[in-house]
């Protein structure tokens, strides 16, 4: 049933921005890449190019894409251009990569030497930020043979958690204003007051990667902080096996577990253990995850209890304060990009750590 249910929603998913270029595509693209690799099947592939085909166009160009926008979430999506430069050797996929690098060229930065998160939020660094960028930033640079920009962009988080620590808690602010301007901030730290959970999940998942991606030995300035920060996500769990919207906020009245964050500590969690990172028990965490977050509908299983939007400052007419109150008040989507992603990404894992586990099961 899982796997027909990712099949479907593959085959049905129409473009996040209606064909713009976006993080959101992103997460789905990430979700069938890991797919593939996991099982091998060409049917992830299939998809994946299908879905991306159309936003990459000749020049190169991609779809309603600009790079002087300065949107660090546009970035994200190229990691799917590297693996179809991998598996395809066509070299339209790492042209049109080379945009998106093209914009890091030149993308502002804090006067830490962190990239904004957006133009439009000038001096301030989130943590979904530190995953749409440096991912694909280190694979890059490792693609193109650029040992510098996987320097600097391993750098970068280096800074960003400085930046971004919260010792009372022993966790990471969605975001820090380096200025100390916006009204969100704290005057003195300039973080926002409270732990949104996929904030955290977007980080986790950038710390494996990158990992994942650097080796150890570039990786080793980060170690510490992100086997800290996934032993502190593993006892922030809920009995019930996931985790809270405003994650270590259980007294928090209307606080819920939210599916997408659920499924990127999962896949973090995994991820880690299977390099090393972390040596945690993640027994039976995929399986729990996916009978909880999957639900019956008419028309079959849905994804339920996904926050659809969160941030900070104004949008869409309303102010955006940061607050555990604030991040109760986004609205809950079934079967969106930035849950069901990760859920592909989780299940991937977990499909590489059963067939690790049964090869060392025939080993003994």
């Amino acid at each position: 049933m899982l796997m027909e249910y990712f099949d479907a929603f593959a085959r049905d998913y129409r473009a996040y921005k209606g064909g713009a270029w976006c993080y959101e595509d992103g997460c789905v693209y990430r979700g069938l890449e890991l797919l593939h690799r996991a099982t091998g099947d060409r049917v992830w592939l299939d998809h994946l190019l299908r879905l991306i085909s159309p936003q990459v166009e000749p020049g190169p160009s991609l779809a309603g894409y600009s790079q002087s926008e300065y949107n660090i979430d546009h970035v994200m999506a190229g990691r799917a251009l590297l693996y179809l430069d991998e598996v395809t050797g066509d070299p339209r996929w790492l042209d049109a990569a080379g945009l998106l690098a093209g914009q890091l060229e030149t993308h502002p930065r804090t006067r830490s030497g962190v990239w904004w998160h957006k133009l439009r939020y000038p001096w301030q660094v989130w943590l979904d930020g530190l995953y749409m960028g440096a991912p694909f930033a280190v694979g890059y640079g490792l693609r193109t043979g650029d040992a510098a920009m996987v320097e600097d962009a391993l750098k970068q988080v280096d800074t960003a958690l400085e930046m971004t620590w919260v010792p009372e808690t022993g966790l990471y602010a969605h975001a820090v204003d380096e200025v100390r301007k916006q009204p969100w901030a704290d005057a003195v730290t300039g973080h926002n007051p409270a732990h949104w959970a996929r904030a955290l999940g977007w980080l986790a998942m950038a710390l494996v990667d990158l990992r994942d991606l650097a080796g150890p030995a570039r990786f080793a300035p980060l170690e510490a902080r992100a086997t800290d920060l996934l032993s502190r996500i593993d006892a922030l769990r809920q009995e019930g096996g996931l985790w809270l919207q405003v994650v270590d906020r259980p007294d928090l009245p209307g606080n819920y577990e939210e599916a997408s964050a659920s499924s990127m500590f999962t896949y973090a969690l995994l991820r880690a253990r299977a390099l090393g990172l972390w040596t945690g028990d993640t027994e039976g965490l995929a399986d729990l995850l996916v009978r909880r977050v999957l639900r019956d509908g008419s028309d079959g299983p849905r994804m339920e209890d996904i926050c659809q939007v969160a941030g900070l400052g104004m949008f869409e007419g309303r102010f955006r304060d940061g607050s555990a109150e604030y991040y109760l008040t986004e609205a809950r989507v079934p079967d969106d990009a930035k849950g069901v992603g990760p859920l592909m990404m989780a299940v991937a894992e977990n499909l590489l750590a059963e067939e690790a586990g049964a090869r060392e099961r025939v080993r003994a």
